[in-house]
């Protein structure tokens, strides 16, 4: 318990910066490769559309996990406060509340990496539906 009490907010919020890092490395390599795709080189739609969403579902899952992360995090915290206000016999209500505003840290961190990835991950889907959206109008004849 003592490991978990003296290193977990450099796991929780390690885990999270290692998550915001790998998104906004992706989320960056997407946007240029999106940007400069060349739609009429790709034969089959479904090829086009596989090369497109590559690394989405990374960027999604960071999304959908991170607010987990920090929860776990936050849950873990107050098992600490609790844990140690066991252990030392007393109850100090200044100790008790500076133990769960620190836990709560967890989960505001979670949601700083879960909302910006969710909305990059949409925005990129949109470029993806837009690059789609001009294959098929080329492929129909009708150049955008």
């Amino acid at each position: 318990m003592e490991f978990l009490q003296a290193n977990l907010d450099y796991l929780v919020l390690g885990t999270l910066g290692l998550m915001s890092f790998v998104m906004l490395a992706l989320v960056i390599e997407r946007y240029f490769y999106l940007s400069r795709v060349q739609v009429r080189q790709f034969e089959h739609i479904e090829t086009l559309k596989i090369d497109l969403t590559r690394n989405l579902t990374t960027i999604s899952s960071i999304g959908a996990n991170a607010p987990y992360v920090g929860l776990l995090g936050t849950v873990l915290g107050i098992l600490v406060t609790f844990y140690s206000m066991g252990k030392g016999g007393k109850i100090e209500v200044h100790s008790i509340m500076l133990g769960l505003a620190l836990a709560l840290k967890a989960t505001a961190a979670g949601l700083v990496v879960a909302i910006p990835a969710i909305m990059f991950y949409n925005a990129l889907l949109r470029k993806v539906e837009v690059q789609v959206a001009r294959w098929q109008a080329w492929r129909d004849g009708s150049h955008p």
